[in-house]
């Protein structure tokens, strides 16, 4: 099952805009109307010209954020292809924002130097056979590659004199492979002729990665740390390549930097996450499941280098964490998507024991990840909204409101949205689900509307209250059309806590799909929906569960779109 749901992920990354409109263009019209639709509302084109904040790191004395930008590719013109993905800069104080690295290009895995003079990234640009590191000065200059490899980088991490860097890579490809595939043998065999990644070290120095240092550790290496005394390392590591390996069965290690010898072995229970050091290396901090059946590595974890076991640090803690930070050695900021909603906390450390406290002020963004300064006084975050797509915001220190940086899509206030809700309703059995509403444009009172019900992947993930209009997400463009589009979070989402996550399971098509069809119920009966007019659509797991709809549940639904999922 894990690998039919991988293979699913894999089809659905690979389709960037080629398949634009899969889901939308069904339910919404064939017509040429679908573009051409008032100037005043989100059409598919609108979705295919709209730019997000990837990824973001704030600089060690906080006064800038580098961050990326997802382009995506004119679906009319040009190659297909999956987005373009630009470099800019954005001075946290006054929110002015430079590109420094634009166009044709494919950035990710930012980074600032340990000095801050610099910003790293993975790229494959110009003749590059394969991704390498590359650095560019904030100062001002060109990007130059600071080292590559015989096969492509996946991530690094410096050490903290910023004199190193250890990285992540296959093994060098077998010649008589490589040749094979020079005439053309190009077959490939699902999970055959797998190679493990490997750990290397190289010096920080231009062209230095062909003198790495390979260690020689048994196993295939992610989440890659250096300790803070650049003598140890933390890796996950999986007993092979398989993927079923990867999200199953990786343990965490602390190993000798310098021999590769295991120092530690941390039995985590489950699928893992973020991994980060506390400042004086004495502990390790991870994001795992509760155990081997948790679907989401939600919950944070505390292990003490040297000593036996870890502590749950978020034990009666329901939501769902994604991102966390050391800020001193014995407190953790986090991030968690609580129901449709975000919300900040931190965790003090007292010996064995873990105090949480929680920041639940309502804020009008969902925050998806966040970077702190070596002060801990500045942060960084990217956030989205039902009226924007995720954008560069800042915090300072004990401040309870963000501040947003950046604004990439400027003609988006000139555009009529729709009005978008959380809405709860009671399940069959009792249990209480919740959903994110995008309401018709335009709605007049009294007026039944047909509705597009949008199944969510995973099924360990969920839709928050934040913008829903994307290339397979109906959203914006099905309601200025005069649809309901309703994505319910069901039995198997994350964000409600574990047992929720697992209340689907050993129950194959049962209550989860019973949350489908009760939150069509709960909106026919508040008067909203017509119920001869319900459609339903999603991508992946939402895929199969639109194809069980159709047949099993056939006769709640007038039309399905199925989209990658398993038939």
């Amino acid at each position: 099952m894990l690998r039919l749901v991988y293979r699913m992920e894999l089809v659905k990354a690979r389709s960037a805009f080629a398949i634009l409109s899969t889901a939308i263009c069904f339910f919404v019209t064939a017509s040429s109307s679908l573009v051409h639709a008032a100037d005043d509302t989100i059409t598919p084109l609108d979705v295919a010209r709209m730019k997000s904040v990837a990824d973001q790191a704030i600089s060690p004395d906080g006064k800038s954020i580098a961050y990326t930008v997802r382009v995506q590719r004119d679906p009319l013109k040009g190659d297909n292809g999956s987005a373009y993905t630009e470099l800019h800069v954005v001075d946290s104080n006054t929110g002015k924002s430079r590109p420094f690295i634009t166009g044709k290009v494919s950035i990710s895995s930012i980074a600032w130097t340990p000095d801050g003079t610099g910003i790293s990234f993975l790229a494959k640009r110009g003749d590059d056979k394969n991704t390498s590191i590359y650095l560019i000065p904030v100062d001002g200059g060109e990007a130059r590659k600071l080292m590559e490899h015989s096969s492509s980088i996946s991530s690094y991490d410096w050490k903290s004199d910023g004199k190193q860097i250890a990285f992540l890579a296959k093994e060098k490809d077998d010649p008589a492979e490589k040749k094979l595939r020079d005439k053309g043998f190009n077959a490939e065999g699902y999970e055959e002729n797998l190679k493990s990644t490997r750990i290397w070290i190289a010096d920080a120095k231009f062209g230095s990665a062909e003198e790495a240092r390979m260690l020689d550790v048994a196993g295939s290496a992610s989440e890659l740390h250096w300790s803070p005394d650049g003598k140890s390392f933390a890796v996950a590591l999986a007993p092979t390549p398989l993927i079923d390996h990867y999200y199953m069965y990786r343990r965490i290690h602390v190993l000798n930097a310098e021999t590769g010898a295991v120092i530690q072995k941390f039995k985590n229970p489950g699928k893992i996450g973020h991994v980060a050091w506390s400042p004086d290396g004495s502990k390790v901090a991870f994001l795992s499941g509760e155990d081997i059946n948790d679907p989401s590595e939600g919950r944070l974890w505390i292990a003490t280098v040297g000593a036996d076991g870890f502590v749950d640090a978020t034990i009666d803690y329901l939501p769902n964490i994604i991102d966390f930070h050391w800020v001193k050695d014995s407190e953790i900021w986090f991030l968690a998507h609580n129901g449709c909603l975000s919300e900040f906390g931190s965790v003090d450390l007292d010996g064995e024991t873990a105090k949480l406290r929680i920041d639940t002020k309502p804020v009008d963004a969902i925050f998806e990840s966040f970077s702190i300064d070596n002060s801990a006084e500045q942060v960084a975050q990217i956030g989205h909204s039902p009226s924007h797509l995720p954008e560069v915001f800042t915090q300072m220190a004990g401040q309870k409101a963000a501040k947003r940086l950046t604004d990439l899509n400027p003609w988006l206030k000139d555009k009529r949205l729709a009005k978008q809700e959380i809405v709860t309703y009671t399940a069959r059995d009792g249990q209480t689900v919740e959903g994110v509403l995008v309401r018709p444009l335009d709605e007049e009172p009294g007026k039944k509307y047909p509705l597009q019900l949008f199944v969510h992947g995973g099924p360990e993930s969920h839709v928050s209250n934040g913008w829903v209009s994307y290339y397979s997400y109906p959203g914006q463009v099905a309601a200025a059309k005069g649809y309901a589009v309703f994505h319910p979070n069901y039995r198997g989402s994350t964000g409600r806590g574990i047992a929720f996550a697992k209340d689907h399971q050993a129950d194959y098509g049962g209550k989860e799909f019973d949350d489908l069809l009760d939150g069509v119920d709960h909106l026919v009966k508040s008067g909203l929906v017509d119920r001869a007019k319900v459609g339903v659509t999603g991508g992946s797991y939402g895929g199969f569960a639109s194809a069980w709809c159709a047949t099993k549940h056939s006769e709640h639904f007038a039309a399905a779109v199925m989209f990658v999922g398993i038939s």
